[in-house]
């Protein structure tokens, strides 16, 4: 895939309220998250980094043992294997995320 446009990307939905598009190559992966308000991403880790900025609307974050509100424009990065954690506030909210390596999990043919 060389061109793409984000709303013809195969959508996922993660979790109720959380729907997944991705596109990558063989080293990076660009995922874009759409949330209805209030949903929430329970605490994880996982080996990959990750940079996540929000696009549109705002949620709260937590990055290990630090909480923040993160509204458009502002983005968290996110080194291997530390714990986080999202709910989002009173609106729909979009973010992109970049990986690496890829999450070959969130591949979609």
């Amino acid at each position: 895939m060389d061109f793409f446009r984000v709303q013809e990307l195969p959508g996922v939905e993660m979790l109720p309220g959380l729907v997944r598009r991705a596109v990558w190559l063989d080293n990076v992966m660009i995922t874009f998250f759409t949330f209805a308000p209030h949903t929430v991403i329970p605490d994880h880790a996982h080996p990959h980094e990750q940079i996540t900025y929000i696009v549109e609307g705002a949620m709260e974050f937590t990055l290990g043992e630090e909480t923040r509100v993160l509204r458009a424009g502002e983005g968290v990065c996110i080194p291997p294997n530390v714990r986080h954690g999202a709910r989002v506030l009173d609106a729909s909210t979009m973010a992109l995320d970049a990986w690496h390596p890829v999450r070959e999990e969130y591949k979609v043919p």
